[in-house]
C-alpha cells in the first residue's frame, strides 16, 4: 500500500513537472492569482506546511556584556548631585522650604533658622532659590536671587559648608535685560488670558493702562479679542526675576485695532511715554480710573441707592475693590479737602486745572493733606468701607465748574500730545521696528518667546 503510495506520488511530481515546461508562463498566472487570493489562498498553502508541534525547539543561553555604568558600576567616578529650584513661600520654615527642594538635612535646618543672612529666605514669598544636594538628600549649595528695588540691581544669597561648617554671603549684581514675545485671546479676561499665555500680572496692568485711554477694560472686553505684547524681562544669573516694561503692545478690541509704543524723545532730561505707532501720545491729561485695575459695580446712572432705599442718581462710579487696595490721583491737581465729610466717610477732592474737581470718597486711610501738589497716579489714599458704605469700595466722581460728570467720557475727551518735530526721524525707526516686533508676537499661538 505505502509502495503504491509512494510511486503515485513521484508519478505525479514528475508529471507537473513536464506540465511546468511545457506552460510556464500559465503556471506563473495561477501562483499570482494565489498570492492575490487574500487569506484563503494563504491558508490553503499553508496546509502544506509542516505542523509547528512537529518541529524541534532549541533554547539558546549566552552571556551579554554591558557597558559600565558610573556610580556604583565604576566607584571611581564622580558623584551626582541633584538639583532642584523653587519660589519661597511666605509660611515657609526652615525645613518646610529644604522639604520642598528634596533636601533632608538637619544641620542645614539649623543654619537657616539661626544665620541673620539665610533668614532673608523665611517669611517672605516669591524669592527664587536653587538647591544643589547629594544622592543622600543632604545639602551641598543652596542659592537664591530676588530683586526688591527697581535699582538695575539684584541680591544673590549663597550657603554651603566650608571646612566642615556652613557659612553664608550675600552679594550683589546687575540685572540683565532680555526681551519676549507674548499673544492672547480673551476668552473671559484680560487676566485669565495672560495667566493662559503665562504672561506676568504686571505686564498686564501695563497692558491695561497703556490702553486704558481707549478701551474699557471693566466692560468693554469682548470673547476673541486678541493682544500681542513685547516686553522685557529682568534677569540675575540667567533667571527671570522680576518684570520690566512693555514696548509695544497691540490690542484688537471688538475688530478694532489699537498699537502703542514706548519712546523716549533724545533730549536731555525728556521723560519717557508710550505713543500710538503714528506719533501720538497715549499719556492723556487724566487716567480712566483710580486704580490700577478694578471693576465698576455702580456706574454714572440712577440706582436703588442701598441705604436710602430709594431711587436716585448716582452721580459718579463704584469700583469694587478689597481694602486698602491703593487709590491714585487720575491727574496732576492740589489737594482741596483731605478728611471726614457726612456719607463720604474719609474723602479727598483734587482740584485740576479748567475748573475740574475730583473726589475720592470712603478711603480706610489718607495719605495726603489739605494744599498737597499731587501728580498723576500717585496715591493719595486706600480703599475702605468710611461714610455711608455697605462695604469695602471706592466711590469716584468727576465735577466740572461744580457739576457731575461721567468719568469716563472725559478720561477719553481728555487730550494728548504728539512727538515733537525734531524727535520724528528716531521715532519713525523705533515705530519700524515695534511693527516688526509685534508681528512676530502675533504669531505666537497663545504663549512667550524670548
Amino acid at each position: 500500500m505505502l509502495h503504491r503510495l509512494i510511486t503515485a506520488i513521484q508519478s505525479s511530481r514528475r508529471s507537473a513537472q513536464a506540465c511546468l515546461a511545457q506552460y510556464p508562463k500559465q503556471f506563473a498566472g495561477l501562483f499570482a492569482a494565489l498570492l492575490l487570493g487574500g487569506v484563503g489562498a494563504t491558508y490553503a498553502l499553508a496546509a502544506f506546511a509542516p505542523d509547528p508541534a512537529d518541529q524541534t525547539i532549541r533554547q539558546v543561553v549566552e552571556s551579554i556584556a554591558l557597558p559600565e555604568l558610573a556610580g556604583s558600576a565604576n566607584p571611581g567616578a564622580p558623584a551626582l548631585n541633584l538639583y532642584r529650584s523653587d519660589l519661597t513661600r511666605a509660611s515657609d520654615t526652615a525645613d518646610s522650604l529644604l522639604r520642598r527642594l528634596g533636601v533632608d538635612d538637619p544641620s542645614a535646618a539649623q543654619f537657616l533658622r539661626s544665620d541673620p543672612k539665610a533668614r532673608l529666605l523665611l517669611g517672605r514669598s516669591g524669592r527664587l532659590v536653587s538647591a544643589e544636594a547629594t544622592k543622600q538628600n543632604t545639602l551641598q549649595k543652596l542659592s537664591a536671587r530676588w530683586s526688591a528695588e527697581d535699582d538695575g540691581q539684584f541680591k544673590r544669597l549663597v550657603i554651603e559648608p566650608v571646612g566642615g561648617a556652613w557659612v553664608s554671603r550675600l552679594e550683589t549684581a546687575a540685572l540683565t535685560v532680555s526681551t519676549r514675545l507674548a499673544s492672547g485671546t480673551i476668552q473671559s479676561s484680560l487676566f485669565a488670558a495672560t495667566d493662559e499665555a503665562r504672561i506676568p500680572d504686571a505686564i498686564a496692568v501695563q497692558v491695561a493702562e497703556i490702553f486704558s485711554g481707549d478701551i474699557d477694560f471693566h466692560r468693554a472686553l469682548r470673547k476673541g479679542d486678541r493682544f500681542s505684547i513685547v516686553y522685557e524681562t529682568l534677569e540675575g544669573d540667567g533667571e527671570p526675576l522680576r518684570s520690566g516694561r512693555v514696548l509695544s503692545a497691540e490690542f484688537v478690541n471688538g475688530g478694532k485695532k489699537f498699537q502703542a509704543m514706548w519712546f523716549r524723545e533724545p533730549v536731555a532730561g525728556a521723560k519717557g511715554g508710550y505713543y500710538t505707532l503714528d506719533g501720538q501720545s497715549l499719556r492723556r491729561v487724566y487716567l480712566a480710573s483710580p486704580m490700577e485695575f478694578s471693576r465698576i459695580t455702580s456706574g454714572f446712572k440712577m440706582r436703588f441707592h442701598p441705604i436710602l432705599q430709594k431711587w436716585a442718581a448716582h452721580r459718579g462710579l463704584d469700583y469694587a475693590a478689597a481694602t486698602g487696595t491703593p487709590v491714585r490721583s487720575v491727574g496732576d491737581g492740589v489737594v482741596e479737602f483731605a478728611g471726614v465729610q457726612n456719607g463720604f466717610g474719609n474723602v479727598v477732592f483734587i482740584k485740576h486745572r479748567n475748573q475740574h474737581t475730583t473726589v475720592y470718597a470712603h478711603l480706610s486711610r489718607l495719605l495726603v493733606r489739605h494744599g498737597q501738589a499731587v501728580t498723576q497716579g500717585q496715591h493719595i489714599g486706600a480703599v475702605g468701607a468710611t461714610g455711608w458704605a455697605t462695604g469695602p469700595h471706592l466711590h469716584f466722581e468727576f465735577r466740572v465748574n461744580g457739576q457731575h460728570q461721567d468719568p469716563l467720557t472725559l478720561a477719553r475727551q481728555s487730550e494728548a500730545i504728539p512727538v515733537s518735530a525734531s524727535a520724528r526721524p528716531a521715532f519713525g525707526q523705533s515705530a519700524d521696528a515695534a511693527r516688526v516686533a509685534l508681528a512676530g508676537a502675533a504669531s505666537l499661538q497663545r504663549g512667550t518667546a524670548d
